[in-house]
């Protein structure tokens, strides 16, 4: 009897982990109206002129993210509150405004013929990539700490 219950539970956990794992990761496509709030400001204030052509989310086990791709090629990502966590400017460049004011002094002291191409924001860092190409990576209080 005991055995029998030990195998029904076995089975039972791996029909739910398969289950959890198989809708892990699945992109659908939603209208703009069903972003958070703030993604959709952050999306009128910084990319008011520029469509988007296609937004969805994505639901994970724990959490659920946002993806967003304007006409022009420029992909941003928000978290489940709709806070900006990536944006990646194919065609332009990253809105002065979106990156902090001690990471843009920093470029301006330090490349000021480079603009920002994309901006990733971690929990604990900040990954910049130029247009030259070169990746800075800076930790939570805005200080260098990769060059790549």
């Amino acid at each position: 009897m005991k055995r029998t219950m030990r195998i029904m539970m076995i089975a039972i956990y791996c029909i739910l982990s398969c289950n959890i794992l198989a809708t892990a990761g699945n992109d659908k496509p939603i209208s703009v109206t069903t972003l958070p709030i703030k993604a959709q400001i952050l999306l009128t204030n910084y990319f008011g002129n520029q469509k988007v052509a296609l937004a969805t989310i994505e639901s994970g086990v724990v959490n659920r993210s946002y993806d967003v791709v304007l006409q022009n090629g420029t992909k941003l990502e928000f978290n489940k509150k709709g806070e900006l966590t990536e944006v990646d400017c194919k065609q332009g460049v990253v809105p002065v405004k979106l990156i902090p004011l001690s990471i843009k002094n920093y470029l301006q002291n330090n490349y000021p013929r480079q603009s920002v191409k994309k901006l990733e924001i971690k929990k604990n860092e900040y990954e910049v990539e130029l247009s030259n190409g070169m990746d800075l990576t800076f930790n939570k209080h805005f200080q260098l700490i990769d060059i790549d």
